[in-house]
């Protein structure tokens, strides 16, 4: 048996990893996995591929995405806001070379060719976003001589002029709500609030008349005129489904149903598992968000409890659209569900975000109570004495 008095990378790791985030993360990778078998090889049959294709695509970068997470997860909090610092502006660098030599896809450049793979830097943007964002407004309120709110405005509008210009109007609502929370926590003034909230709606009803697809959009969900075949077949699955499903590989509108593997998985895990299992799904995302908010509140670090607060709350505002858009709540939009959806990006980008909440949620020192201490104290002592 390890004693507690023996210091080890690995050991240190899991005595001071928070269990029930690992479980979760690790049960919707796996969960995800195992949809894949599912929502995937009727996409790949129609457009001529071989029906497994997504499958192992998915597999082939599950397994790394476990083990960034993991990796990531060892990081200290100063070694996050480095790896953040860095990713952001590898990110925002790829985001530009997207906009003119990037694939273009539904009339969208949002993605890069690296060798055989090809990379969306929205995605890894994200996360990095989040924690230097933290990081400056945790800086500011340790010293208000330091301008880190000016800076991470400045930084949110040369992302959100990025994103706008590719377009991907979701993710700049995404970047741009968790963003605004991060400012709330951090003490945000009630005349910023005003000012931000009426410059976001002057933002979103100027979308609607620059941007012809979003007012298309827009215009099908409140109407329901238009070709609105992606969501009226989504919330068919749904229905189908019934309380228990269809059963595994019984679904038979998930066949016809364009982004089944993507956008749409959620709908397929009802029409073969049952509501009861959307359900299931629903209650973990919301266990991580609020599991996480809990831990946030209690650490004493402004920038480990702004950072683990923003990147949860990317987690779970991520999922409730990709979720909302399923049930026909909201507009369609492109949003992956996290670790759910194929997409090999997405799934080593949320993988990052995972690594950093299992990394600053972590117990450490500076959080650890007077009476752990003591326990430690006394094992190191009996152990010096070799009474252990």
């Amino acid at each position: 048996m390890v004693s507690r008095a023996k210091k080890g990378v690995i050991t240190d790791w899991w005595r001071s990893i928070d269990r029930w985030f690992l479980a979760a993360f690790l049960i919707l990778m796996i969960g995800g996995m195992v949809l894949s078998f599912a929502a995937s090889p009727p996409v790949a049959e129609r457009i001529g591929l071989e029906p497994f294709h997504f499958v192992k695509r998915h597999a082939l970068f599950l397994f790394p995405s476990i083990g960034v997470m993991l990796a990531t997860s060892l990081l200290s909090p100063r070694g996050i806001r480095r790896m953040s610092v860095a990713m952001l502006c590898g990110a925002l660098g790829l985001m530009v070379i997207a906009l003119f030599f990037g694939t273009e896809v539904k009339g969208a450049r949002r993605w890069v060719e690296i060798g055989p793979l090809s990379v969306q830097p929205s995605e890894f943007m994200k996360p990095a976003f989040v924690v230097v964002c933290a990081w400056l407004f945790a800086e500011h309120s340790r010293r208000k001589d330091i301008p880190g709110n000016l800076f991470s405005i400045l930084i949110l509008m040369v992302v959100c002029a990025l994103l706008v210009a590719q377009p991907d109007l979701g993710q700049t609502i995404l970047s741009t709500s968790v963003w605004g929370g991060l400012f709330f926590m951090a003490g945000l003034p009630w005349m910023w609030i005003v000012m931000l909230g009426s410059i976001g709606v002057v933002g979103f009803c100027s979308a609607y008349f620059v941007f012809p697809h979003v007012a298309s959009r827009i215009d099908r969900f409140m109407t329901g005129e238009g070709d609105t075949f992606q969501t009226d077949t989504a919330r068919e699955a749904i229905m189908r489904g019934g309380w228990f499903g269809q059963g595994p590989g019984e679904g038979t509108v998930k066949r016809i149903l364009p982004d089944s593997h993507t956008d749409f998985a959620y709908s397929v895990i009802a029409e073969e598992f049952g509501i009861v299992s959307c359900m299931a799904l629903t209650a973990i995302f919301a266990f991580i968000v609020i599991r996480g908010l809990s831990i946030a509140f209690r650490q004493r670090d402004t920038f480990c409890r702004l950072a683990i607060s923003g990147l949860v709350m990317l987690f779970g505002l991520q999922s409730i659209i990709n979720m909302a858009v399923n049930l026909h709540l909201m507009p369609a939009k492109g949003m992956t569900l996290p670790f759910i959806s194929y997409g090999g990006s997405s799934m080593m980008a949320v993988a990052i975000t995972a690594g950093f909440v299992l990394a600053l949620t972590r117990k450490r020192a500076e959080n650890v109570s007077q009476t752990d201490r003591l326990v430690d104290r006394t094992l190191i002592f009996q152990n010096s004495l070799g009474l252990r």
